[in-house]
């Protein structure tokens, strides 16, 4: 038995749904139903054979043609259903052709724009992800190449380096234990070439300042060494092993073909508050094997700064003049 409450409430919704409906067009709510029903069951659809058909990765061209064809379909579909609403359930009378007309218009501007961004949006998408895949291949690349220059490095830092003690053992052991500790602290510090890509400009001066000390011990009074260092420029980051690489260049194609040797100077500065300038000058001259690329350190030496920089960063040697050679390395400020 239902309670008067119950009747009451009945009664009360009855009124209102009469009242509603007295007010508001019945036909104009069950047609806009059906444009909603339609356009997401058709767009749906569209959605449905274009991802299973893969047309987002046609060329551009064929995916336009095959998104263009889908929008006539659809909408030729979904004028038909309201035409035949219309004509059935319309309380005025409806003619069928111009009904057609005007659902096909507005059901293909509909569709145009629904397809329009979804088209951009999934080609945005994509070219977003194809960057992506490229920017991650190019780190890649980049990683292993890094790692190449520097497992190319160590061997052959260690060679030079223990060419230097060799004439030591039999002439000094004492010097030449000290030289194995040198060594030995070098060898540490050459160890997290493996780790890092940058490390500090104090770091690398103390493992050049080690090999310069080992050189000293073969070329003695012929090796003269100076220093111009910004202090300001201690701390800023530079690819570990460079700046003894460049020196060691210096050792070998300047100081060591000199019967009387000669200097050596390493300096670094802040360049317009924009750049850090590396400097090695050393007695000696260029050779046209050197000025046309020149051998392992200096080639590692340019690729590392591209790897690491691209054009923001430059390497160039030269004969300073007739006495001098001079190698400059300029790196942006991070």
């Amino acid at each position: 038995m239902v309670s008067d409450f119950g009747v009451g409430t009945l009664c009360r919704y009855f009124h209102f749904f009469a009242f509603f409906f007295d007010r508001v067009d019945l036909y104009l709510v069950l047609y806009t139903f059906m444009v909603v029903l339609l356009g997401i069951l058709l767009t749906h659809a569209f959605r449905s054979v274009a991802v299973q058909y893969r047309w987002m990765e046609l060329p551009f061209e064929r995916a336009v043609f095959y998104f263009s064809f889908g929008i006539i379909f659809c909408a030729v579909l979904d004028a038909a259903v309201l035409t035949a609403f219309r004509l059935l359930f319309s309380p005025v009378g409806e003619s069928m052709v111009p009904s057609f007309m005007y659902s096909f218009l507005q059901q293909s501007a509909i569709l145009t724009l629904w397809a329009a961004i979804y088209f951009t949006w999934h080609y945005v998408e994509k070219s977003r992800n194809v960057q992506l895949d490229k920017l991650k291949l190019e780190a890649t690349v980049r990683t292993l190449e890094l790692k190449t220059i520097k497992a190319q490095l160590n061997p052959h830092f260690i060679f030079n380096a223990l060419n230097s003690i060799r004439a030591l053992v039999d002439e000094n052991p004492q010097r030449a234990r000290t030289a194995i500790t040198e060594l030995s602290n070098i060898l540490r510090s050459s160890m997290q070439v493996e780790k890092v890509e940058m490390v500090s400009l104090e770091n690398e001066l103390n493992i050049v300042r080690d090999y310069l000390a080992l050189e000293h011990i073969r070329f003695e009074e012929r090796l003269k060494i100076q220093y111009d260092i910004d202090p300001e420029t201690l701390e800023l980051p530079i690819p570990p092993m460079m700046l003894q690489t460049l020196v060691e260049n210096a050792i070998k194609h300047g100081i060591s073909r000199e019967i009387r040797g000669g200097v050596i100077s390493v300096a670094s500065h802040l360049k317009d508050n924009t750049q850090h300038e590396l400097t090695i000058r050393n007695t000696g001259q260029i050779r046209e094997r050197l000025s046309n690329g020149g051998g392992f350190g200096l080639q590692s030496t340019r690729a590392r700064l591209e790897i690491l920089f691209g054009k923001r960063a430059s390497f160039e040697i030269r004969n300073l003049d007739a006495q001098t050679v001079e190698a400059k390395v300029l790196m942006p400020l991070f």
